[in-house]
């Protein structure tokens, strides 16, 4: 996949006040094109969280077009996202969503038991280097905040991707960390010709942006 268009795009929660809306993303058109990196910036409230889940096919409340190679997305069917998600574009949600009962490596593994895209040997060199490689086999649910989002950056990393979508990925990390997970990040992105699109509404990741969008 080689693009993300979103074309007159208003959420529904916005659409009584289209018209007032000052954003690069939302009522106008912009073009996310592989192998290119994105920051969007937004305020709470002006709807980052929603953007994400617009690309990755959560949530569908809005009018206008979200195109991937200029198809629309609405048209998909389950087995379509299935692919896409899959196959073509990684998600690192703010929010996390792994599993409190399973160990940090489990949580990798589950998602790397269904694409086998890296081995064993790759994952644990990415825990050592992001300084959790003591947790490998420590519940998620007893780690600190900062230590699960170095676990979920590994999860989103372990599938091909054309897109890779970073939602505030280094809220709770020091420079230090953040910086280890931005270089592993680019690193993979680069190594797949993929396009990273980081989102924040403070704190983010220090990087040569080509572009700024503003929610």
């Amino acid at each position: 996949m080689e693009k993300i268009t979103f074309q007159s795009i208003v959420p529904q929660v916005f659409s009584a006040h289209a018209e007032e809306l000052h954003s690069d993303i939302w009522n106008t058109e912009v073009t996310f094109e592989r192998g290119h990196l994105y920051l969007v910036e937004a305020d709470s409230g002006k709807g980052k969280s929603t953007f994400c889940s617009y690309i990755v096919g959560y949530r569908h409340d809005y009018t206008g077009t979200v195109s991937f190679d200029g198809r629309d997305t609405k048209e998909f069917k389950v087995n379509d996202w299935v692919d896409m998600r899959q196959r073509h574009v990684s998600h690192l949600f703010q929010e996390l969503r792994l599993f409190p009962e399973l160990t940090a490596l489990e949580n990798v593994e589950i998602k790397n038991n269904l694409t086998h895209f890296k081995d064993r040997k790759q994952i644990v060199e990415w825990f050592d280097r992001l300084g959790i490689g003591d947790k490998l086999d420590a519940k998620i649910g007893r780690m600190s905040f900062g230590q699960q989002q170095r676990v979920a950056m590994i999860r989103a990393l372990v599938q091909p991707f054309d897109f890779l979508l970073a939602d505030e990925p280094i809220s709770h990390l020091d420079d230090r960390n953040s910086a280890i997970m931005a270089d592993i990040m680019m690193t993979e992105a680069k190594a797949q010709g993929a396009c990273v699109i980081v989102t924040s509404i403070g704190k983010h990741m220090k990087l040569d942006y080509e572009k700024t969008l503003k929610l």
